[in-house]
């Protein structure tokens, strides 16, 4: 059995983590956007004096997964033995997709930094990975994780809610809604001040969960 001390540690990490990544994943998106506005910008070379946000959103981004590996690592340590397998399944694949992508598209961005013909495919194919693949992955986390809460009285029912519409947004109108990529920090960001605040469950139950 785990001992009590780090079962109550859990909580604590689980909404530290939270919070950091969705500060700094907010941070990147914002960063990323006054410098590549749209993806593609009609193919215009980056303005050299933006181009310290492409670099510090790029620096940001390793770090945002991590705390987000985190986070989600927390959550599943603490929940782990109350979870339908078919959830479990899709929490953990669509978070490691999504941070596989995010990583990718941070790759894809700082070829930016490097172009000396104004081509756009870098940008284009970074901002195609951010809001049509990692988004997409964004929104099967919201809605696994939204799911795991509710069932086992972590996320009060208004909480899953907010977190269904925002898992909605992402998967139907994220690509074609600016700025709708900071949905999911901020709904991050609710979750974990909600988890700092109330904390989860010190043993959930086990069993079935249907």
């Amino acid at each position: 059995m785990e001992p009590k001390e780090e079962r109550l540690r859990t909580p604590r990490a689980a909404g530290m983590a939270g919070a950091v990544f969705a500060v700094l994943l907010a941070v990147a998106i914002v960063l990323m956007r006054i410098s590549i506005p749209a993806g593609d910008a009609g193919g215009a070379a980056v303005d050299p004096d933006m181009r310290w946000a492409v670099r510090t959103a790029l620096e940001i981004v390793p770090f945002a997964g991590i705390f987000f590996l985190w986070f989600m690592g927390a959550l599943r340590a603490q929940v782990g033995a109350a979870e339908d397998r078919f959830i479990a399944t899709a929490f953990l694949g669509s978070g490691l997709v999504f941070v596989a992508t995010m990583f990718g598209a941070g790759a894809a961005a700082g070829t930016v930094l490097n172009e000396t013909q104004p081509s756009g495919f870098g940008r284009h194919f970074a901002y195609t990975l951010m809001t049509t693949y990692a988004l997409r992955m964004a929104a099967v986390f919201i809605f696994t994780t939204s799911t795991i809460g509710h069932r086992l009285g972590v996320l009060p029912r208004p909480l899953a809610v907010f977190g269904y519409l925002v898992g909605l947004v992402l998967l139907l109108v994220g690509a074609g809604l600016p700025w709708s990529e900071l949905a999911f920090p901020v709904w991050a960001l609710v979750v974990s001040i909600h988890i700092l605040r109330v904390g989860l469950p010190d043993s959930p139950p086990t069993g079935d969960t249907k």
